[in-house]
């Protein structure tokens, strides 16, 4: 394996260098017409981060993504990770877990 391409674990991560941790999230269902037609924001995390859910190459998946603008249009970054029906259900099973966990770490 050479060292000259980038983990795919960076790339799945998003950045918190950018994150506006004040800020409440925005919720709302709607189609972006900016983006994928078949995308429906369900939030945005903050100023440059969204969830959303879309058809991708024909299977449904949540979509948590970094977004940049570009010629006055918001883009989705690298930044990012698109989770399967199978991972979205796991991650959703063990939000008690991951909120125990951070409750015990603060």
């Amino acid at each position: 394996m050479s060292g000259k391409g980038k983990k795919r674990d960076d790339l799945d991560r998003a950045s918190d260098a950018d994150s506006d941790s004040h800020a409440p999230p925005k919720k709302s269902l709607k189609k972006d017409s900016d983006e994928d037609p078949d995308s429906i924001v369900v939030c945005e995390i903050s100023k440059n981060r969204r969830v959303s859910v879309r058809n991708w190459q024909g299977r449904i998946v949540v979509d948590i993504r970094e977004f940049y603008v570009k010629d006055g249009k918001q883009m989705p970054g690298k930044k990012g990770i698109s989770l399967t029906m199978d991972q979205w259900n796991v991650l959703r099973n063990h939000i008690e877990e991951i909120d125990k966990a951070i409750n015990e770490s603060g």
